[in-house]
This record gives C-alpha cells, structure tokens and sequence, in this order.
C-alpha cells in the first residue's frame, strides 16, 4: 500500500521535474517474480527503474549504512529493502531476497557491482536467482544523475533486456564469472541501443577509498 502510494507522490514530482522516465522493451519483463540487475552508476538508479518497472512491487538490497538514520530506515523498511554489510554480508544477504521471491511474489532489484565506483561483477544475484528459481532480467538506465541534474531535464531512460536463467549445475567461480561476463555483455548492448556514443567510466579512486574504509 505505502510503496504503491509512494510511487505516485515520486512519479508526480519527478514529472513535473525532469518529465516521463522513457521505459523501453517494458513487455521483458515477466508476470511473475525476477530478479532485476543493473549497473550502478548514482543513487537515482533504483528510483527511475522502480517507475519503468510499474506495477512490479520490488524488494531492494540497500547498504547497511543507510539504515543507521532512524527516518531513512523507517522509508527504507516501508519500500521493501533489507540492509546487507558490502563487506561483509551474512547468510541473510541471500536468505532474505529469496524469501521474497519465493513466498511474497515480489520481485528482486540489485547492483551486482554492489557500488557506483566499481565494475567488478558480485555472484550474489545469481545465487539468488538460482536458489529461487527466478529468471533474471537485465536492464539499464541512462539520464541525470544527482537530484539537481533532474532540473536539467534531460531524458530519464530505463531500457530492460530479455530473461534469461541462471545457470544450470553446481555454482563454481568459473561459472559465475562467465556468467557475469554475459551479463556485462548485455548491459553494453542495452546501453548501445540507447545511446551508441553513451560511456559509463567508475571513478577508481572513490572505489579505493571504499574499499580502504571497508564498504565494499
């Protein structure tokens, strides 16, 4: 009910803002749960593809951090989301996401890279997706990236790839990573089909000090 209420107050104050968030190929996703994975590249991510996505009700994996403020984690409770330490996630990392699939009908967003500085792909999500039995949908999102580029209005673009399983057999590093590798393949060639000149570059440096403080 809230998360229903809370879309129509963000979707209204985001159209008068920056306009419509443009969802393109919206007829991949399924009728029934998923597990939706993107790219992380600033904190509008999930807002704009939670909007593209409607009216699939998401649960969110947000970091731990967030739930320190007693407001922002009362927002974030309400929304669906669970916290997970980057660091150093616990069994309910996985657990958690999968009882949400499984028993809540409810869809899974997350970033893989797990941060907006990094590349580097996490096999959370597929082990995720595989415990549940859920297919995973690939998909990507082009257009402002803080709160006062939105005044900009440039284009808000959420652009979703085709289902795919996950893989088959016993989850061994090398078959995460190929499968990681297919998934950076399909955002680059989501990304392509929005914008042929468009380049994502992580800031390194912001990522090392993550990494330094123990966020990720």
């Amino acid at each position: 009910m809230f998360y229903s209420f809370l879309r129509y107050v963000v979707a209204g104050l985001l159209w008068l803002i920056n306009g419509h968030v443009k969802a393109q190929d919206k007829q991949q996703l399924p009728d029934g749960p998923f597990v939706l994975v993107a790219p992380h590249r600033s904190w509008l991510d999930p807002v704009f593809l939670a909007l593209a996505s409607w009216p699939h009700h998401f649960s969110f994996m947000a970091k731990s951090e967030l739930f320190k403020n007693p407001l922002l984690r009362w927002l974030l409770v309400k929304v669906g989301a669970f916290p997970v330490d980057r660091a150093h996630p616990g069994p309910s990392a996985i657990k958690v996401p999968v009882r949400a699939l499984k028993q809540e009908n409810k869809a899974l967003m997350i970033f893989p890279t797990g941060s907006r500085y990094s590349a580097d792909m996490k096999g959370g999500a597929i082990l995720i997706a595989k415990l549940a039995k859920a297919p995973i949908v690939p998909a990507v999102y082009q257009g402002p990236g803080t709160f006062w580029s939105l005044f900009k209005r440039k284009p808000a673009i959420v652009r979703f790839g085709s289902p795919v399983e996950p893989p088959k057999g016993r989850l061994t590093d090398e078959a995460l990573a190929t499968f990681s590798d297919q998934l950076q393949e399909k955002f680059a060639a989501l990304d392509h089909a929005i914008n042929p000149d468009y380049k994502y570059i992580p800031d390194k440096k912001k990522y090392l000090e993550e990494k330094e403080h123990g966020d990720v």
